[in-house]
């Protein structure tokens, strides 16, 4: 096999790369051991940045998500929400989410191997058995990546993970607005994805947790939800927050979770990948992978400062219900915070 760049991982981040790539007019070939729809256990909801950095690469999400129009933050009796200061953020399961992606990826020209066996050598990548000749080699193999290994770059500066699990609900959602419901040590998040479907993830440092379990903490969603069936089984996952000392070498780079994450209390794993992959094939058109070298930790530095705020506040019940009501007492605080989480005021 010989290409211009090879993107091993085929999931919303290697998909993003090899558009941004393709946008430049590189041959791109992407391989993955799995095969599309690609699932992962998320909160599927996309913020109006990422929806826009989605649309730069070609992607548009509306046509298949679920709008809602702001963020609400719940904690025991006090809640407080605000519109996005522009856009809209969208819900979208997913595998919708995957399979739009590729479709998108496959009609740009994207050459997609699935189901394919990779491994690595001293210098090189084999993809079932033959050898690759590639001029760049992108890992996006997730926060567990082969890649990131094989080229060196293991080495971090911070790692710490929590504990994910999500299941779907047949509703209607009840609100237009994501919600996020603070307890102590765990989160939920409801995100409506459908017209009559919604998201609900639990989010804790407790690797047995669950579902179930926690909504006995949560009065007010387990009464939500009712008697509403699961669409799907409780889906689990880590969510990691790893810093990377470096996300290049050599004709090596690294995009999503294979380059580092923030946790997913942040919503905005996906937007990050977004702007990553614009950064990376802009590096390629100028070949130097200095540029994006350089590019990653700044489009990193906003959600990183929103994900350390908001796990000192998982972290400190005291300071939460202090700011909870503060913010209540006056929403143009948490108004304000909405806007540097969408980067207005980043």
């Amino acid at each position: 096999m010989k290409t211009d760049i090879l993107v091993i991982g085929g999931g919303p981040a290697g998909l993003a790369a090899a558009l941004a790539a393709r946008q430049h007019g590189f041959a791109v070939a992407l391989v993955d051991r799995s095969v599309p729809p690609i699932d992962k256990a998320c909160g599927e909801g996309v913020m109006p940045d990422g929806v826009a950095a989605a649309q730069r690469l070609g992607i548009d999400l509306r046509a298949d998500g679920q709008s809602f129009r702001g963020i609400r933050f719940c904690h025991g009796e006090r809640s407080v929400e605000s519109e996005f200061p522009w856009g809209a953020g969208l819900g979208i399961r997913r595998t919708t989410l995957h399979q739009l992606m590729v479709k998108q990826a496959l009609d740009a020209g994207v050459q997609a191997h699935w189901g394919v066996r990779v491994d690595f050598a001293p210098d090189q990548v084999v993809v079932d058995g033959e050898v690759v000749d590639a001029r760049w080699i992108v890992g996006a193999d997730g926060g567990h990546s082969s890649v990131r290994a094989w080229a060196g770059l293991d080495a971090s500066t911070h790692l710490s993970h929590r504990f994910g699990f999500r299941r779907h609900y047949r509703m209607p959602p009840w609100s237009e607005f994501m919600e996020l419901h603070w307890g102590d040590g765990c989160q939920v998040y409801i995100t409506p994805v459908g017209a009559e479907e919604v998201c609900v993830v639990l989010i804790s440092r407790d690797q047995r947790l669950r579902l179930d379990a926690a909504l006995n903490r949560f009065p007010r969603v387990a009464a939500r939800l009712g008697s509403a069936g699961a669409a799907t089984l409780e889906r689990g996952g880590i969510t990691a927050t790893r810093r990377l000392k470096t996300v290049c070498r050599g004709r090596v780079a690294l995009v999503g979770d294979a380059s580092g994450s923030v946790d997913a209390i942040t919503g905005e794993g996906l937007c990050l990948l977004f702007q990553q992959a614009v950064a990376l094939a802009d590096a390629f058109a100028a070949d130097d992978l200095s540029l994006y070298a350089a590019a990653h930790p700044r489009i990193g530095r906003r959600p990183r400062l929103m994900a350390d705020l908001m796990l000192t506040l998982d972290a400190h019940a005291s300071l939460r219900g202090m700011v909870m009501g503060t913010m209540a007492a006056h929403p143009a605080l948490f108004s304000g915070m909405l806007k540097l989480h969408v980067g207005q005021m980043a």
